[in-house]
C-alpha cells in the first residue's frame, strides 16, 4: 500500500508524518483515498502532532486533509521538521499550534494545472486556477490574519519562509527547540538605589556606612549639619 501519511501510536498521543509528495497516487484509488485517512485519522481519540517534510502536491488531496484536521476534535500540534511547500503548506495551517524546526522552511506560490484543448478550455483552466488560488488564501488567512491582497502578492513571487519569518508573519507560532525570550518588565532606579540593594548582601560587620547623596550631590552628613543648624534658630 502506498500512501504519503503514516499514523504512530505511542504510549497516550499519535504522532501522523506526512512525508514526501502528498497523493503519489490519484486520490481515486482506494489505497490513498481521503476516506481511508479519515478512517485512520477517527481510529483514536486525543491529542495529535502532525509532522511535515513535504514539497507539496495535489491541492485538493491537501485540502480534504486540512478540513478533517480542522474538524478532528482534539488539539492538532503540526510540527515542520524540513519543508512544508505549495499544498504541504495549506495542511500545516490545520495546527491549532504550528512549529517550525530552526532549519525548517515554509513555501506558498500560485497553483497550476495542466490544461489541454481549445481556447475556451483554456479559459476554463484560468478561471479554475484563479478559485483554487482564493481557497488557498482562505487557509492561509486564517492562520496568519494578514490581508488578501498581502498574501496574493507572496504567491505570485513565490515566497520562502525561515522559521523566523513564519513566526514573524503569523504563519507558525513558535520555534522548536528554542528557549523561550525572558520575561523583562520595566523598571526605574537610581543610583543610591543599586548601592543600597548591594550592601544589603554584605554580612553586616563588612558593611560600610552608607553614604546617602540628595539628588544635588549633598552629603549625608552635611545634611544632618544643616538641619541641626535649622533646629537652632
Amino acid at each position: 500500500m502506498n500512501k504519503f501519511w503514516n499514523w504512530i501510536k505511542n504510549e497516550g498521543e499519535r504522532t501522523l508524518y506526512l512525508d514526501g509528495y502528498i497523493a503519489p497516487e490519484s486520490w481515486f484509488d482506494d489505497e490513498v483515498s481521503p476516506k481511508e485517512f479519515k478512517a485512520e485519522l477517527e481510529a483514536a481519540t486525543g491529542d495529535i502532532a502532525v509532522w511535515i517534510n513535504s514539497p507539496g502536491g495535489d491541492f485538493f488531496a491537501a485540502s480534504q486533509i486540512y478540513t478533517m484536521l480542522k474538524d478532528y476534535s482534539g488539539k492538532v500540534t503540526v510540527k515542520i521538521d524540513g519543508i512544508a511547500a505549495s499544498a504541504a503548506a495549506v495542511i500545516a495551517m490545520a495546527g491549532d499550534e504550528v512549529l517550525m524546526s530552526p532549519t525548517a522552511m515554509l513555501m506558498v506560490h500560485n497553483p497550476s494545472t495542466f490544461v489541454w484543448g481549445e481556447e475556451a478550455d483554456m479559459q476554463k483552466g484560468i478561471e479554475m486556477l484563479a478559485e483554487v488560488k482564493e481557497a488557498i488564501i482562505n487557509a492561509f488567512e486564517a492562520k496568519t490574519g494578514l490581508e488578501r491582497k498581502q498574501i496574493a502578492k507572496m504567491m505570485n513571487a513565490e515566497t520562502w519562509f525561515s522559521a523566523n519569518k513564519a513566526v514573524e508573519l503569523g504563519f507558525a507560532d513558535e520555534i522548536l527547540y528554542s528557549e523561550p525570550p525572558p520575561q523583562v518588565t520595566d523598571f526605574m532606579f537610581d543610583r543610591v538605589t543599586v548601592v543600597n540593594a548591594l550592601l544589603q548582601k554584605l554580612p553586616v560587620k563588612e558593611r560600610p556606612k552608607p553614604v546617602i547623596t540628595s539628588n544635588n550631590g549633598v552629603s549625608y552628613e552635611q545634611l544632618i549639619k544643616r538641619l541641626e543648624l535649622i533646629k537652632g534658630r
